[in-house]
């Protein structure tokens, strides 16, 4: 089981730092690749993409250098809770298409949440 633990967090910190590094350091090609975007100030977007970045180190560093690994299960937490806003987002803008993706993510870190406390 912790082997298969550790490849949903590999997986999900992977997708995070994709989403997470368009957003704070590529704007422009995140407004081309997403819709939203253009609806929402930048500050807000690299704000998100920060947030991700940093659940997404905050998923696999502390448990892998045994350093407060409480916090791999909190960071998994607070990108769930990332996800479920903007799944909320998009149901709001009735970008239904969008919503699946924030569904598997918001599984994988209620996952990794619960099995890592």
């Amino acid at each position: 089981m912790n082997i298969a633990l550790w490849i949903v967090q590999g997986l999900v910190a992977l997708g995070f730092i994709y989403s997470g590094w368009l957003k704070a350091f590529q704007y422009d090609k995140a407004r081309a690749s997403w819709g939203w975007v253009k609806d929402v100030s930048k500050t807000f977007v690299v704000l998100i993409g920060l947030a991700e970045l940093l659940g997404a180190l905050g998923i696999i560093l502390p448990l892998a250098l045994n350093i407060t690994p409480i916090w791999t299960p909190i960071a998994a937490i607070a990108l769930a809770a990332v996800v479920c806003f903007g799944a909320l987002f998009h149901i709001a803008r009735k970008e239904y298409r969008e919503i699946g993706v924030n569904i598997v993510f918001f599984a994988l870190t209620v996952l990794v949440a619960i099995s890592r406390f």
